[in-house]
């Protein structure tokens, strides 16, 4: 096996169109934060794009960033907090949870199309995503999207590659939309509410009209994990509202929430960052040791019904819900999942939705499908999509799905 590392987007082409023409497989990877991430693949070359690397183009008045795939996260986050910019969808951090090291990097982020806590206000990773450059498994550089917030250029192929974990192109270059970072932030936390209450109270106060960014709901064992000490100390389970913006406008806004769903304990600025890194990372808020987490998406009314549910076929389950309850973060002992990881019966509990397995032992993760197994008719679509980026299936074979 041998590695490939292009320096420019001329190259990426050659280094594609080599291994199509020899029949050659490629992983496709950057930093290599989320190698972890997905089925596990046998290539018989590698495709580093991390020397494709650094920020293009930064124009902080029209809110638009261009950069390459190879840039690390950190970098960019520094450039935009020169301007009191952010990444909007607030990438999350998962090197913890996976096992792994270095510096994630912004291919990775947008092409596993990741989003923390503010995807109930904000969007996700995709929602972002202006245009592109990238090199097909022909090995042809193309391009979609634009430099604008504005633009009608045909197709929206930005949400197609977002998700795809590099199976149908190589990304080159990425043009994002920036949003302004909030002056200030606090943190409403209730305490001690049983997960039913907690989510119709998450639901209720998503609904209105006072802009909250972040809702999660820690049962006691997660909240006792927490670093952010109004959130650990509490009692039992910890029920948490995010609201930012200007500084009058949070404080009248936590004033009228605190009338609507009670009154709790705030956390400062700081104290909010903790705790919110906390819930995106995943990792520090779950027990450690022999298991496997797990990723869900049900309705987010039916979401204390799916965890216990779960919890009462397998004890060993702990668990936390995000996005007002439409996430649950779930983490099994792995001998008492057993050799499906959970899979029979983690699928069965979410009457809509979806289930992802995240984090597991390469073994497993090479036998159980670990996204949501497809209808015949979608993995028909999916085949077709594939077939029409990457032919002879060179880029990350199997990664999202057996033989695609």
């Amino acid at each position: 096996m041998s590695v490939l590392k292009p320096r420019d987007a001329k190259e990426t082409a050659e280094a594609v169109a080599w291994a199509a023409a020899e029949g050659a497989s490629l992983e496709v990877v950057a930093g290599g934060t989320k190698r972890a991430l997905g089925r596990p693949m046998k290539t018989d070359h590698v495709l580093d794009v991390s020397q494709l690397e650094g920020i293009v183009a930064y124009e902080p008045a029209e809110l638009v960033l261009t950069a390459r795939p190879g840039e690390k996260l950190a970098s960019i986050a520094a450039e935009l907090d020169k301007n009191r910019q952010v990444l909007s969808f607030e990438p999350p951090d998962w090197r913890a949870l996976l096992g792994a090291r270095g510096e994630a990097t912004l291919g990775g982020l947008i092409a596993c199309n990741l989003a923390g806590s503010r995807r109930v206000r904000a969007g996700s990773a995709r929602d972002y995503v202006l245009g592109f450059s990238a090199v097909n498994g022909f090995g042809d550089i193309w391009k979609a999207g634009g430099k604008v917030v504005k633009n009608v250029t045909g197709y929206d192929m930005g949400k197609l590659q977002a998700g795809a974990y590099g199976t149908l192109s190589a990304l080159t270059e990425l043009t994002l939309k920036v949003m302004p970072k909030p002056e200030t932030a606090c943190t409403l936390v209730l305490h001690g509410l049983a997960d039913e209450v907690a989510i119709q109270t998450l639901a209720k106060a998503l609904n209105s009209p006072f802009e909250v960014s972040g809702a999660a709901h820690l049962p006691p064992s997660a909240a006792r994990r927490s670093k952010a000490g109004a959130v650990a100390a509490g009692s039992g389970a910890a029920t948490a509202l995010r609201l930012e913006g200007p500084l009058p406008s949070v404080a009248y806004r936590a004033d009228a929430l605190e009338k609507l769903v009670g009154r709790g304990a705030r956390l400062n600025e700081t104290e909010t960052q903790v705790f919110w890194s906390e819930v995106g990372a995943v990792q520090p808020l779950l027990e450690q040791g022999l298991r496997v987490v797990w990723r869900l998406c049900p309705t987010p009314s039916m979401s204390p019904s799916v965890a216990h549910s779960i919890r009462g076929a397998l004890p060993s389950a702990e668990f936390y819900f995000d996005w007002g309850g439409g996430l649950i973060w779930l983490s099994l002992d792995a001998e008492q999942a057993g050799a499906d990881a959970g899979a029979r019966i983690v699928r069965r509990a979410p009457k809509s939705g979806h289930a992802t397995l995240i984090a597991a032992p390469e073994a497993l993760r090479a036998t159980v499908p670990v996204f949501e197994p497809l209808s015949a008719a979608v993995a028909e679509l999916t085949a077709r999509v594939k077939k029409g980026f990457d032919p002879r299936g060179i880029l990350n074979p199997g990664r999202m799905y057996q033989g695609l």
